[in-house]
């Protein structure tokens, strides 16, 4: 690259099918592009509460304390652990792909007492494995990954949900992947905290992690024995900024706000029910596309992602090679699996703007020519 240039010179326009970050909306990048105002200006400030009305919105929650954390949806994670977990407490983690690990890894950081309850990759959390479990003895908080990226399965969120509040434990719900292009349901489901990125079904870039809390998630952060281990993400500092104070805490990424802003905005107009039927109506004609193809799904039938696709790689395909392929000559980016599973799936994400039929054609025809020249 000739660092004389801009950059817009040499950005490559790619079609991006993968775990996300998804492409955006025009209007998005536009919004991203108007000029800046302060984080404490009254403008913005405006700004902000109409960004946490459409995120309330689009959980379908009454929380009063739902905004974007600034980060990116693992801080969403760390945000809700590190104000919820104290050293000693008893968590209860479901484990079926790389990012219930992930949950284990930073409540096991914050001192808890982690206990797990796994299900192989690819299929779904037992509910009535979960209740037993739950039946053994009392835990603080109870976390599950609702769309499992590293898998594309859907665990049964609704049903747990009910079984973690008869054991009197928290709920906790990673919708990183789920938001924007499936239900999501916090008061409905019982969801105490609920984490989410701004890159997939909402289709904004990534840089901001709507969180979300229950009156009885900020209870029992406000009872903590301990003050909170980070302080960037420590709930009543944030709240100071993102409640009626708007006390300064840190200078929020005001271009990023003004992005989920028209990306909510969109989720909205759209209307939730018709954007979750438009990513399921997408998966839908991949399904079909795949199966004239020859391929299949690696995860459990029934449990699928509309927004994520798990799919095998046929024995004797060079998977790195067909990705390779699919970007340089088509402009088409798709994932790899990850941990066990690498080298054994690709990961095609049908997320927010990409979540249509005609996108799902293009990358059928591409991996059709690109397969009928590998065999």
């Amino acid at each position: 690259m000739d660092l004389r240039s801009p950059l817009t010179s040499f950005l490559p326009k790619r079609l991006l099918l993968g775990p996300g970050p998804s492409n955006v909306a025009p209007s998005v990048l536009a919004a991203m592009a108007s000029p800046l105002v302060s984080h404490l200006d009254p403008f913005f400030l405006k700004i902000m509460e109409e960004v946490q009305q459409m995120l309330r919105k689009v959980f379908q929650t009454s929380h009063e304390m739902t905004f974007p954390a600034s980060g990116t949806g693992s801080a969403g994670m760390e945000f809700c652990f590190t104000n919820l977990i104290e050293p000693g407490d008893e968590v209860l983690i479901c484990v079926n792909g790389l990012f219930g690990e992930r949950m284990v890894d930073m409540a096991s950081r914050l001192g808890a007492i982690v206990r797990r309850i796994e299900a192989p990759w690819g299929q779904p959390i037992d509910p009535t494995e979960l209740e037993s479990v739950l039946r053994e003895r009392p835990f603080k908080l109870v976390a599950v990954v609702h769309a499992e990226t590293s898998t594309g399965v859907r665990n049964p969120v609704e049903t747990i949900g009910r079984l973690v509040h008869e054991n009197g434990a928290l709920f906790l719900v990673d919708t990183v992947t789920s938001l924007g292009g499936m239900e999501v349901n916090l008061d409905a489901w019982g969801v105490d905290a609920a984490f989410s990125g701004t890159q997939k079904c909402l289709s904004c870039p990534p840089g901001l992690a709507p969180v979300s809390l229950s009156p009885r998630a900020v209870e029992v952060a406000q009872n903590r024995k301990h003050p909170c281990p980070s302080w960037y993400l420590d709930l009543f500092l944030l709240r100071a900024y993102w409640g009626k104070e708007r006390a300064y805490h840190h200078t929020a990424p005001v271009s990023s706000i003004y992005g989920l802003h028209e990306a909510l905005r969109l989720v909205l107009e759209e209307g939730l029910p018709a954007r979750w039927e438009r990513h399921k109506q997408a998966h839908l004609r991949l399904c079909q596309g795949l199966e004239e193809l020859g391929l299949e799904f690696a995860s459990e039938k029934g449990h699928r992602l509309w927004q994520l696709n798990a799919v095998k790689v046929p024995e004797g395909v060079d998977e790195a090679n067909v990705r390779k392929v699919l970007l340089e000559r088509f402009g088409i980016e798709i994932g790899a699996g990850l941990g066990p599973l690498r080298g054994k799936i690709w990961r095609i994400g049908l997320m927010g703007e990409n979540a249509r039929i005609s996108v799902v054609e293009r990358l059928l025809e591409a991996l059709g020519e690109i397969l009928h020249k590998q065999s």
